[in-house]
């Protein structure tokens, strides 16, 4: 698979990779390496970098770990040593002592990466470039600071007329600007909602990468008034899980254990010392059982053993098929590559298209905010090939909440009956669980439910009952004691809330 990955990438025109591990594993990274290398590209070895360097207090990221890595990957064959700083963390004291220390530690290129979190990395570049760094990240102005890279422009306004000045024009990367602030209207609703910049990231250390998306899964979670507590929450499970480097998929494990947390609104000391009674989403229980790897300093004990006391949480292995492995090498790479790597988008994506076309060649502005009453739109299907389309007329919902959209496509009338996804929809109210009675099994984050189990089935204490996924995050539902299923109060693919009732399990008071 990463061969036939890295083959395709390098078809494309991709001629650098960088190469990480989110628990900077070297033996991870080396299938890796051993791919570029046998496609003549370019190798960049990562450090991924967390913590403080210069902090006398910290004993487990230190100079002499990063180097230990940085000599691993040398001899590995990599190319170019790359420090990952995913947070915005690398200070510019410990950009000078790191970056010195690999070139003249080492005959590989120095490429420093960041993230402007904290509003103070542009510092940080200038001293990894004053120590020798080879190359840095920047953004162009209209898209830099926050979670993004410094700016560009201000790299360069400081670097010239000095010995490391980069030789690009201030005025070429000027004129450039008003397109990249059009693109970034265009996609504003993605946007992490960080207005300014924050220190509180030297607190929780969320990576700049997954501040976005953790907000975002927050909100959908109805944790949107609570992204302040979910921010602490961050720094408690990542405190509880041992500070492990943070960078996908680790960061991931680590925002899920803050959503679940701050969901639930779960008591830390107590999950501290009993996780075992909390049906701990799927990623944290994973990673605890090492199907990441193993971190650099282990596994925080006695919370790992306590959390897996009962469980055997197991990633599944699948085989890759002889069919699938003569089409990695065949014509078909790339779409075989994209189901087997992304299976759930490319089913989408595939479902997507077969009913609706691609709509690869639609104009971003009408793709995510739609048409505009007699505003046509020119559309290219293919080279030579063009459909124009306008919008005239939208009419009113009927009682299914179904709208007449009166279009003109390339001159002629077509109507289109769509669903508008805005009119609420009336329902019953959900039946909530009795906190005092044992047998009603409740949510413990709101999601959409998937019952493991049938009315009639007799089910073992810690016995999986359900699964409730949301927002890429996915947590069992495991009975409590011993019993028999005797009712489940939704279907499967429902949405339920955190405390809505999801099944009755009455104990068996023999078993216990």
């Amino acid at each position: 698979m990463v061969r036939a990955f890295v083959a395709e990438a390098a078809t494309t025109g991709v001629d650098i990779f960088r190469i990480f591990d989110a628990l900077n594993d070297i033996e991870q990274m080396r299938p890796a390496i051993d791919a570029v290398i046998e496609v003549g590209a370019v190798a960049e070895g990562t450090l991924c970098y967390t913590g403080d360097l210069v902090d006398p207090a910290e004993r487990i990221y230190t100079l002499d770990y990063y180097l230990r890595l940085a000599e691993q990957l040398v001899t590995a064959g990599a190319h170019v040593l790359a420090i990952k700083d995913m947070a915005g963390l690398l200070r510019p004291a410990a950009a000078r002592i790191l970056v010195a220390a690999l070139r003249d530690n080492f005959d590989a290129p120095v490429h420093v990466h960041t993230h402007d979190t904290a509003g103070g990395q542009l510092a940080t570049l200038l001293a990894a470039s004053e120590a020798g760094a080879d190359a840095v990240d920047a953004a162009s102005a209209p898209l830099s600071g926050g979670t993004s890279q410094p700016n560009l422009s201000a790299l360069v306004a400081a670097t010239d007329h000095t010995a490391r000045t980069t030789g690009i024009s201030l005025g070429a990367l000027s004129a450039m600007e008003p397109y990249w602030e059009a693109v970034r209207d265009l996609y504003a609703p993605f946007e992490a909602g960080l207005r300014a910049p924050t220190g509180a990231v030297y607190r929780h250390e969320i990576p700049g990468g997954q501040l976005t998306n953790l907000r975002q899964q927050a909100i959908a979670l109805g944790l949107g008034a609570k992204w302040s507590q979910v921010q602490e929450c961050y720094a408690l499970a990542n405190d509880l899980l041992g500070k492990p480097i943070k960078v996908t998929p680790t960061s991931k494990v680590v925002g899920d254990l803050a959503l679940f947390i701050a969901g639930g609104d779960i008591d830390v000391a107590a999950l501290r010392e009993r996780p075992e009674r909390y049906d701990l989403p799927a990623s944290v229980l994973g990673y605890l059982a090492g199907e990441l790897g193993t971190p650099p300093a282990g596994f925080a004990e006695p919370f790992r053993e306590r959390a897996l006391a009962g469980r055997q949480p197991s990633a599944p292995v699948t085989e890759l098929s002889a069919q699938d492995a003569a089409a990695l090498n065949g014509p078909g790479r790339r779409e075989t590559l994209s189901r087997l790597l992304f299976p759930g988008p490319w089913n989408d994506y595939t479902a997507a298209v077969a009913a609706y076309g691609s709509s690869a060649t639609i104009p971003t502005e009408e793709f995510f905010y739609g048409l505009t009453p007699g505003q046509p739109v020119t559309i290219t299907v293919e080279p030579g090939v063009e459909v124009i389309v306008e919008l005239n007329d939208v009419g009113e919902p009927d009682d299914a909440g179904m709208r007449t959209l009166y279009l003109r496509v390339n001159g002629q009338p077509r109507p289109v009956s769509v669903r508008d996804t805005s009119i609420a929809a009336v329902s019953k109210a959900a039946r909530r669980a009795d906190p005092g009675d044992p047998a009603q099994i409740p949510a413990g984050l709101p999601g959409l439910v998937t019952y493991a189990v049938a009315v009639g089935d007799r089910v073992r204490k810690g016995d999986r009952l359900a699964t409730i996924e949301a927002m890429k995050m996915e947590a069992g539902v495991t009975s409590p004691h011993a019993g028999n299923v005797t009712e489940l109060v939704h279907s499967s693919g429902v949405s339920v809330e955190v405390g809505d009732l999801l099944l009755i399990v009455a104990p068996d008071p023999a078993s216990d």
